[in-house]
């Protein structure tokens, strides 16, 4: 698949994920729902937290991590149904601005109904392409992802977009999915694993150093856990003797939550 297909194939999933809704997971994704369950993190006793705005397809706490001030202005990349964006709210407060980006019509939908349900009036959702974020520069103070750049073929774009947007002394905080190996390449060519956050991974090293290219400062790696898929996941797409060979190298998925700042 080239890149344009990638991503309106991507966009078409998660669009059917929010139409059918969590608990209907296994009707959509040709009924393969821990392909996107397999990574998250548990959000108990999180402030902010709506399960009903939470698709389960994160791989980690950003906003944990994000040092959210009150009254900041935070731009949550690939913001799904609201989920990051309303627990972001908790911690910048009624004084500060949310601002969720999504390119799934049907999730930007879910996301405001969501919103207009809790009488949020500044958490906003905007439909739109992280690769070209539709804010103007020097806009955000944080920025927070989870589980979404990844997805994205253009990472190195869509650092350099995030620069951007922040404001001279602005940092973020995003979770995402690396690797530390190579991907049988049967799971790579897999539309379910890209969906899945997992086919369109990339090289830990690379990542890192399309933050820097950006021109980031104080990169750090505030958290790290490997993923391991199930066996009854890799028989969808592998063989047992290929399943061995997978399983016989050093885990090679990864969950980071990483950190940088923008220069003031």
């Amino acid at each position: 698949m080239n890149e344009k297909d990638i991503k309106e194939m991507v966009k078409q999933k998660y669009n059917d994920l929010a139409l059918q809704g969590k608990e209907n997971e296994s009707s959509c994704c040709c009924g393969k729902p821990k392909v996107y369950t397999i990574m998250s993190d548990s959000y108990k006793g999180v402030a902010g937290y709506n399960p009903d705005a939470d698709m389960g397809l994160g791989c980690g706490l950003p906003t944990a991590f994000a040092a959210i001030r009150q009254g900041d202005t935070v731009i949550d990349l690939g913001s799904g149904a609201g989920n990051d964006c309303f627990v972001a709210r908790a911690e910048t407060g009624e004084t500060g601005r949310v601002i969720g980006i999504d390119f799934s019509p049907a999730m930007i939908a879910k996301a405001t109904v969501n919103a207009q349900k809790r009488g949020f009036t500044n958490v906003e959702f905007i439909q739109g392409d992280i690769e070209n974020i539709p804010v103007a520069g020097n806009t955000a103070d944080v920025v927070v992802s989870n589980c979404v750049l990844n997805l994205v073929p253009d990472k190195k774009t869509v650092f350099s977009q995030i620069y951007r947007v922040l404001k001279p002394g602005g940092h973020f905080s995003i979770s995402d999915i690396v690797l530390t190996g190579e991907l049988p390449a049967r799971i790579k060519s897999a539309a379910e694993m890209y969906a899945g956050c997992v086919a369109s991974a990339i090289d830990k090293e690379e990542y890192l150093g399309y933050i820097r290219e950006a021109g980031f400062s104080g990169l750090t790696i505030q958290k790290e856990k490997p993923i391991v898929v199930p066996d009854e996941i890799l028989r969808q797409y592998l063989d047992e003797e290929e399943i061995a060979r997978y399983k016989s190298q050093p885990t090679v998925i990864f969950s980071i939550t990483v950190y940088a700042e923008k220069g003031k």
